[in-house]
């Protein structure tokens, strides 16, 4: 029997979405039975694979490095789904967008510090004029809301996206 391919991506967020997708508890048996998760925070890989049949992406788009990242997941994911509210809404992250860029790294790391003031660029990387949610620059398959979704529907969503369904979310999510 071949495994469904999962990933999960971690792109601006505070990684809830994950923290709920481990609540799912023993249920992580059941799904490591349907599909080999090849890609996320507690995989070792380094590139995003080619052939991922289910990518599950957390968080919004707000570096060159995060849009660059979801260009790849999509071209090389049969199916993308928005995970949480800053994935579909850009949420938090989104809340920088009323400021310049150069404004927040200037109050952020130079006025008021008094230890080596200065903005890092070192392996930093470079932030977009807005944080958008994930739709706005590649398709997306499948929005799931919440801040974070509940674990049973994360589950609920995993495990009809397993079985080659798509859920219906109606009565199951809702924003915030």
């Amino acid at each position: 029997m071949n495994k469904v391919k999962l990933a999960t991506v971690w792109l601006d967020g505070c990684s809830g979405c994950h923290m709920s997708l481990l609540d799912i508890d023993e249920a992580l048996l059941a799904v490591a039975e349907k599909a080999d998760i090849v890609y996320g925070p507690l995989v070792d890989a380094q590139e995003f694979p080619e052939g991922v049949d289910v990518t599950l992406v957390e968080g919004a788009v707000s570096s060159h490095d995060d849009l660059e990242k979801v260009k790849v997941i999509r071209k090389r994911s049969r199916l993308v789904v928005s995970l949480g509210d800053c994935a579909t809404n850009s949420n938090v992250p989104a809340m920088r967008n009323s400021f310049p860029v150069q404004a927040i790294l200037d109050r952020v790391y130079i006025e008021g510090v008094q230890a080596r003031p200065g903005i890092p660029t070192d392996g930093v990387p470079k932030l977009l004029k807005r944080a958008v949610p994930v739709h706005e620059v590649v398709k997306v398959d499948l929005h799931v809301p919440g801040c974070p979704p509940p674990a049973p529907a994360i589950l609920y969503v995993v495990g009809e996206l397993l079985e080659g369904r798509m859920p219906d979310l109606a009565s199951k999510v809702k924003f915030g």
